[in-house]
């Protein structure tokens, strides 16, 4: 096998080792009362740290942001101390993390929102998906997702000024850098979609006007911490949450082009392999030529995310499909998996129902590769 996943890249101001990354996972096990990372959660990440980046979990911009029980979030103090905890131990094991800034839009329910209000988001319209709750006995319970409000130019600019916030508590904590959640059904992808954006004013209808709200957010975070700390995740022809734009080649290949206007440090892709937490067997065809658009189009780092393996993740840097790979379920179950996808040695596997919540269990307790003794 081609040592091609571990030769050295420069990503931002940062020199990594391979192009083994970890991909944001959402755990739900952050701290409770106020969503703080938790000694529990430093161990997570520091028996992690052989990834050449580690992103984390998707951490709420606000309260108004949330839309899972137990994710955690980078806007109040406790959380800023929390996550500098896990950033330390990243540090004193020598990797590099990145936080992972989210606003779920309207994918999220009254029981999260200030005041017991409805979620926010670009159009009223129905949502096709559940959101995950704490029920009346202090347990996970799927729950629909209501009809959310229509967020006013006000509110839009009030967020836009949350992501920088959130950036700047997330350098406090001393992050490495932030990654800007624009994909997978969230509130920037529900603004960059066709299907869940219907507003007529600056805000909807053009590519230009519906791509606003990520390069508004993709400047402010830029001016407050610097365009090299930053990343950007993207999640082309993705169908989570009722996603689906009517002319996808034009708006992500507007969106790759746009985005050389910065010098991030990198964009951030996810292959259509899964839609939510299931294999997504009726993915469009023409993601293919999307990617490779994208590709063309963005002169900076390129990582891709998606159902990969060691050898397709070769194949992909090989034939400069890519620059890095985001590994999602093998880190789940390999704290080690650079050490193992180096040296071909057998994978852990992930156990499902210990996705979501819990503890110890199915969370810090896979172990790394022991060697067998002469």
């Amino acid at each position: 096998m081609s040592d091609a996943l571990f030769q050295p890249i420069r990503l931002g101001r940062h020199s990594l080792s391979h192009r083994v990354a970890m991909a944001p996972l959402t755990r739900s096990r952050a701290g409770q009362p106020g969503n703080v990372p938790t000694p529990m959660n430093v161990e997570y990440y520091r028996q992690r740290t052989g990834a050449a980046l580690i992103v984390t979990e998707a951490t709420q911009i606000s309260q108004q942001g949330q839309g899972y029980a137990w994710t955690p979030g980078i806007h109040s103090p406790a959380q800023i101390e929390g996550w500098r905890s896990v950033s330390e131990a990243v540090h004193a094991e020598g990797g590099k993390i990145f936080l992972q800034l989210w606003h779920v839009g309207r994918v999220s329910h009254p029981v999260f929102q200030p005041g017991g209000g409805l979620p926010v988001a670009p159009t009223a319209m129905p949502v096709p998906g559940k959101t995950f709750i704490v029920d009346d006995n202090g347990n996970g319970a799927w729950a629909d997702v209501p009809v959310p409000r229509e967020l006013t130019l006000e509110g839009i600019a009030q967020i836009v000024q949350d992501f920088r916030i959130a950036a700047r508590n997330a350098m406090e904590s001393g992050m490495d850098g932030v990654e800007i959640h624009a994909g997978n059904g969230y509130l920037i992808d529900q603004f960059i979609n066709s299907n869940s954006n219907r507003r007529t004013d600056a805000y909807g209808g053009s590519i230009e006007n519906r791509t606003r709200l990520l390069f508004e957010v993709v400047a402010a975070v830029s001016d407050e911490v610097g365009a090299v700390n930053v990343g950007v995740r993207l999640t082309p022809m993705g169908r989570f949450m009722g996603m689906g734009d009517d002319t996808p080649e034009a708006t992500f290949g507007h969106i790759a082009e746009r985005l050389n206007d910065w010098n991030l440090a990198y964009l951030h892709l996810v292959e259509p392999a899964i839609v939510g937490t299931v294999k997504d067997e009726k993915h469009d065809p023409r993601w293919d030529a999307i990617i490779k658009l994208m590709r063309r189009q963005f002169k900076g780092v390129l990582m891709l995310a998606g159902g990969y393996t060691l050898e397709s993740a070769t194949h992909a840097i090989e034939s400069g499909r890519a620059d890095l790979i985001a590994f999602g379920r093998p880190f789940i179950a390999n704290p080690d998996l650079p050490t193992r996808l180096r040296d071909a040695l057998p994978l852990n596997e992930a156990d499902p129902g210990t996705f979501f919540g819990g503890g110890a269990e199915g969370y810090v307790d896979y172990p790394a590769f022991v060697p067998l003794q002469d």
